[in-house]
């Protein structure tokens, strides 16, 4: 090894909508707004909002492309190259899903595989967002 020293500082996340992303991101995730910026040479309108240690960057991109249709969905996204979803870890699942359903949120799927419970959501522009929770015995997967 090398001896590189590093941390995940933030992911980055495309939006039709600055201002609704944030709110939504704020009512749904209780995340909250760090600041605001913009950069010219994109152009982008730029939102980096907070929930603790966890960092997100909005983008508003006049003119960019809407997320086409197989990338909203966890099985078919993987099809395609590139960055996937980002992921949360959470000591409940499906408590989780519980709160996050009364908050409004686009329950994609909850899953009990043998090496854990995983649900995805989706953001207002169909983003993939995934919580995980830690293995569960092999004689539990496959039911909640």
């Amino acid at each position: 090894m090398s001896g590189l020293r590093y941390g995940f500082h933030h992911g980055g996340v495309s939006v039709p909508d600055l201002d609704a992303a944030v709110a939504w991101y704020g009512r749904v995730l209780g995340f909250s707004l760090e600041r605001r910026f913009e950069i010219p040479t994109i152009p982008a309108q730029v939102a980096m909002i907070a929930n603790g240690d966890l960092r997100i960057e909005l983008f508003e991109v006049p003119g960019a492309a809407p997320l086409p249709d197989e990338r909203r969905i966890p099985d078919r996204d993987v099809h395609t190259h590139g960055v996937k979803h980002v992921a949360f870890v959470t000591p409940d699942v499906a408590a989780l899903v519980e709160e996050l359903g009364g908050r409004g949120a686009d329950i994609v799927w909850l899953k009990v595989m043998p090496h854990g419970t995983a649900c995805f959501i989706r953001d207002l522009a169909g983003n993939l967002i995934e919580f995980v929770q830690g293995a569960v015995p092999a004689g539990e997967a496959g039911s909640l």
